[in-house]
C-alpha cells in the first residue's frame, strides 16, 4: 500500500511504471514459493524517475530504505570503472551477492548505468537470477534485482511521439505498445552491455519497464513537490520560470524535457538559497 501511495504522490507522468512496479513487487512479496528472484529492468532517459522508483521500492520494503544494510547499490562507472579488472570485479560481485543473500534472503540489489556495464560482468550476475533451487547451498529466490539503464530510451520516445502526433494521450499508451519493441531495442543495442549478455536471451528479466519522457506539465509538478519538501509555499511564478528554463525536444515540437526533472533541485537553489 505504501508503495502504491508513494508512486501516486511523487512520480509524475509514468502511469505504466506505477502499474507494473506495484503489481510486480506486491505479487513477488506475497508469493511464498517464488521460482526465481525478481528482476526488474527500468529504461528511459535521465531524469524520468528510474533512481527515484528504486528508492521508493527500497523504502516500501525496508525500514531504512536505501540506508538499509540489506539494500546494495552499484553504479557501473563508479564501482567497475576498468575493463582490464573485469575478472576481479566478477569475483568481488559474486562474493558480495552470495554473502549478503546468505545473511538476508530478502536482499535488494540495484545496478545503475547497466548500459555502461561490461557484458562479462552482467553475465556474472546471471546464475543468481536463474531458476535454481540452491546455488552452493544458498537460495536466491527471495532476492530482488533492479537494473537501471538509458538503453531503449529512443524507442520509448518514438512510441510516445507517435501517440502525441496521432492526437492520443500518453495515458493511452499500454505496456503492450512498448514492451516488445523495448526488449528488442535493448537486445539489439550494440552500445549496451545487455546486448552482449545472456540475461535477455535466457528470459531472466521479468519486466522491462519503460519510463516515458517528461512533458512541461510534469516538470512543473516536480518543481512544486520539491518546493513543498523544502517547507516553502509554492510560488507559481517560480514554478513556471524553472520549467521554462529547461530545454525541450524534438527541436520543432519541444514536447519533452531533455533532462526530465533531473536539474530541478539545483535550479531551486538559485531561487531559495
Amino acid at each position: 500500500a505504501a508503495l502504491q501511495e508513494n508512486l501516486d504522490k511523487k512520480l509524475f507522468g509514468q502511469h505504466l511504471v506505477s502499474k507494473v512496479v506495484v503489481k510486480a513487487v506486491r505479487g513477488f512479496l506475497n508469493n511464498t514459493n517464488a521460482k526465481k528472484p525478481l528482476a526488474l529492468s527500468l529504461h528511459g532517459w535521465t531524469g524520468t524517475g528510474k533512481n527515484f522508483v528504486s528508492k521508493i521500492v527500497a523504502e516500501s520494503i525496508y525500514k531504512k530504505g536505501l540506508q538499509s544494510k540489506y539494500v546494495h547499490q552499484f553504479v557501473a562507472t563508479l564501482h567497475f570503472p576498468h575493463a582490464h579488472s573485469i575478472n576481479l570485479y566478477k569475483d568481488q560481485l559474486q562474493s558480495w551477492i552470495r554473502g549478503n543473500v546468505s545473511v538476508c534472503p530478502r536482499s535488494l540489489f540495484i545496478f545503475d548505468e547497466m548500459d555502461k556495464m561490461h557484458p562479462g560482468l552482467i553475465d556474472s550476475i546471471k546464475p543468481f537470477l536463474d531458476y535454481y533451487e540452491l546455488l552452493d547451498g544458498v537460495s536466491y529466490r527471495q532476492a530482488i534485482f533492479i537494473f537501471l539503464s538509458n538503453a531503449g530510451a529512443e524507442k520509448i520516445t518514438e512510441v510516445a511521439l507517435d501517440f502525441w502526433r496521432n492526437g492520443r494521450t500518453r495515458e493511452d499508451i499500454q505496456l503492450t505498445d512498448i514492451q516488445n519493441a523495448l526488449s528488442v531495442s535493448v537486445f539489439n543495442n550494440k552500445n549496451s552491455g545487455f546486448w552482449h549478455s545472456t540475461l535477455i536471451d535466457r528470459n531472466l528479466i521479468d519486466y522491462f519497464i519503460p519510463f516515458l519522457p517528461l512533458e512541461y506539465k510534469h516538470v512543473k509538478m516536480c518543481v512544486r513537490v520539491e518546493i513543498e519538501s523544502r517547507g516553502y509555499t509554492v510560488d507559481e511564478d517560480i514554478v513556471s520560470r524553472i520549467a521554462d528554463e529547461m530545454t525541450y525536444f524534438p527541436r520543432e515540437e519541444r514536447i519533452y524535457s531533455d533532462k526530465g526533472c533531473k536539474t530541478v533541485d539545483a535550479k531551486l537553489d538559485y531561487y531559495y538559497d
